[in-house]
């Protein structure tokens, strides 16, 4: 299994049955293909699909169907279309259990940094910065380096997406709380030491006294 699906599979085993979740581009959207079977959330895209599913295989894109990101996307039985404005006002009214974003920086203290690089020309943050503020849970699903230099710091050079809004973050070298004494690493990937991981984090991390290995059931 490659990292970005070994980091979804993980990340899909911490929702709930019921659970409505928003999943960000990119990685994120990795974890619609590993919710276990029993669970039943329900996916939600910013620009306005209830419902929606994972990506299309090629040759099977219907157009007009994709997500906030513009990939085309399947989507469930049941899903339901609805104007970008009463889909913001999901969010907004903290009707979404969790979300799930990639990130280019998150520090000790939660902070996020996932929509611009300082220099580069965007168009904008798009939903990310009322998702972080509305849904109960903000996970981090993110490769734990780029290039080699770490994405987890003690404190983000970019612009922020929202401050202290991080509860998880999920690697491919494990899983880690943030907490207001700072970051703790609540499981480990087999074949990683703890050492290992703090070598590749540019914050202090704690390794929790319950320390666990990641495990799948398959």
């Amino acid at each position: 299994m490659d990292n970005k699906n070994f980091i979804a599979k993980r990340v899909a085993l911490m929702l709930n049955d019921g659970d409505v979740i928003n999943l960000g581009i990119g990685l994120p959207t990795l974890v619609a293909n590993h919710i276990p079977a029993g669970i039943n959330v329900t996916c939600h895209a910013e620009n306005g699909i209830i419902g929606s599913g994972g990506h299309a295989e090629p040759g099977h894109e219907d157009f007009n169907v994709f997500d906030a990101g513009g990939m085309y996307i399947n989507t469930v039985p049941g899903a339901t279309y609805i104007h970008s404005a009463d889909s913001f006002g999901i969010i907004r009214g903290g009707h979404i259990n969790a979300t799930i974003l990639g990130a280019l920086q998150v520090d000790e203290k939660g902070n996020l940094a996932n929509w611009t690089v300082p220099g580069k020309k965007v168009t904008g943050m798009g939903g990310a910065m009322d998702l972080v503020a509305s849904a109960k849970l903000v996970i981090c699903a993110m490769e734990h380096t780029a290039k080699g230099n770490p994405k987890i710091l003690k404190e983000c050079t970019f612009p922020l997406t929202g401050a202290g809004v991080v509860d998880l973050i999920v690697t491919e070298m494990g899983v880690i709380r943030v907490t207001e004494s700072g970051l703790v690493l609540e499981e480990i990937a087999a074949g990683y030491t703890v050492e290992q991981v703090q070598a590749a984090t540019g914050a202090e991390l704690k390794a929790a006294d319950d320390l666990k290995v990641i495990q799948f059931c398959d």
